[in-house]
């Protein structure tokens, strides 16, 4: 048997809303994290080349006193020493300037120099330096720190973030339950009230009005329904009787066969009425399946290929032991079953081609034909009263299908349609164990 596709249209895979708005919630973090560090860093660097800047400038500025007024040299100062950077050995005026350092020699990090020319132009340059390690050192730790701040605070934030999207998702959810059970067919669903006044209680109430206002309107036109059949079905009622006082003749037999139409489709429209009104109990009972579906083929008229398997029945009564019991019956309402297979095998010959094909395969039925297939429409939405889909399969009222598909919601069962991949349509009728 061929896999068939199901007539609710299937929903692609997709990420939870929880886990994107806590990965957004930790992206935004992190970027938060990451501009305040570097901003930090920037302006504590600068801060610390200010601060050594100043001290070189302060240090030349009194060293160079010193030197002046007693000709030796302070604490620090050196005359044209070695490590002196090239911008500062041969200064062209005698102010003082200052010149960072980034090489790293021995115990010395990054410095700042500072320098003086002691005299006239040739005379030596007095300099001073001023080392940036132990700064520098504490600008990485406040970094460490920083960033250590950051990670134990985005390890903090992370599960709040996830529970707070997980409140957001489950209403969501909620509200994406609701709609599905109102697509599903159940006009009673609703979402109810839900916590704060945000844009999801917004879209939640508006499912419900939405809800309120379809379920208005398919009642009123299942009512409208119901209501024609049960005054159509007195007046066909007396056609048919005036066409069997018609004299025997072609126009008769004409006549009799559309009132009879008419008559099949008041009734299917009752059928209709009491599916959509709920008032329709089955009637359970054991049944050979083979035989049920046989007969009903049978009844249709058509010419039929009907295929029986060995049906194996699970079910064990209590006090009988385990395959005791009657291996080729399954419990169901067989009128209904009837009225199931009949309607496929009945489109099958009216909207496809023969040969139309039955099999009976454990608790499975499927009836086939070699026709032009289910159009695209009708696989996507399902059946719908009173549209036959593509016209290549045939004119009629588009009941037929809808009745089989109510009727086998009331049994429980499931009803799959499909287009074979060699062509033609497959119905497929699953009864529940």
């Amino acid at each position: 048997m061929r896999a068939v596709r199901p007539l609710h249209r299937l929903r692609p895979a997709r990420a939870s809303l929880r886990w994107k708005i806590a990965a957004l919630a930790a992206v935004t973090a992190c970027l938060v994290v990451a501009a305040v560090g570097v901003l930090v860093h920037v302006w504590t660097a600068r801060d610390i080349r200010g601060r050594a800047d100043a001290q070189a400038f302060n240090a030349v500025y009194s060293a160079m006193d010193v030197y002046r007024r007693t000709g030796t040299l302070a604490d620090g100062a050196e005359l044209d020493p070695a490590a002196l950077p090239a911008a500062l050995r041969h200064p062209a005026d005698g102010d003082r300037h200052t010149a960072y350092d980034g090489r790293v020699e021995g115990n010395l990090g990054p410095s700042v120099w500072a320098a003086q020319r002691t005299g006239g132009p040739g005379s030596p340059v007095l300099a001073v330096q001023v080392n940036m390690s132990n700064e520098l050192y504490g600008l990485h730790r406040l970094d460490v720190t920083m960033t250590l701040a950051s990670l134990v605070a985005l390890a903090a934030a992370a599960p709040l973030a996830v529970y707070g999207a997980g409140l957001l998702a489950r209403r969501l959810r909620r509200v994406s339950e609701t709609a599905s059970r109102i697509s599903a067919g159940d006009l009673d669903a609703r979402t109810g009230p839900t916590k704060g006044r945000d844009e999801v209680a917004d879209i939640a109430a508006t499912v419900d009005l939405m809800a309120d206002s379809l379920g208005q309107r398919l009642r009123t036109e299942r009512r409208f329904t119901a209501d024609v059949a049960h005054e159509l079905r007195t007046p066909v009622g007396g056609l048919l009787a005036a066409a069997d006082l018609l004299p025997p003749g072609e126009t008769e037999d004409l006549l009799r066969a559309r009132v009879r139409d008419l008559r099949g489709l008041v009734e299917d429209l009752l059928e209709i009425s009491r599916l959509d009104a709920g008032v329709e109990q089955p009637v359970r009972a054991r049944v050979p399946l083979g035989a049920v579906v046989s007969e009903a083929v049978a009844r249709t008229g058509f010419d039929t290929e009907v295929s029986v398997g060995e049906v194996i029945d699970t079910e064990v009564t209590v006090g009988e032991a385990p395959g005791a019991g009657d291996a080729t019956t399954v419990e169901t309402d067989p009128r209904r079953l009837e009225r199931i297979v009949s309607n496929l095998v009945v489109n099958a010959h009216r909207h496809g081609a023969a040969p139309v094909e039955v099999t009976v395969e454990g608790r499975t039925v499927v009836v086939r034909d070699h026709g032009p297939g289910f159009p695209a429409d009708l696989l996507l939405h399902g059946p719908r009263r009173f549209h036959t889909g593509a016209t290549e399969r045939g004119s009629g009222h588009g009941l037929g299908l809808t009745i089989a598909l109510g009727q086998t919601r009331l049994l429980g069962a499931e009803l799959r349609l499909d287009n074979a991949p060699d062509g033609g349509a497959v119905a497929t009728l699953r009864l529940p164990a």
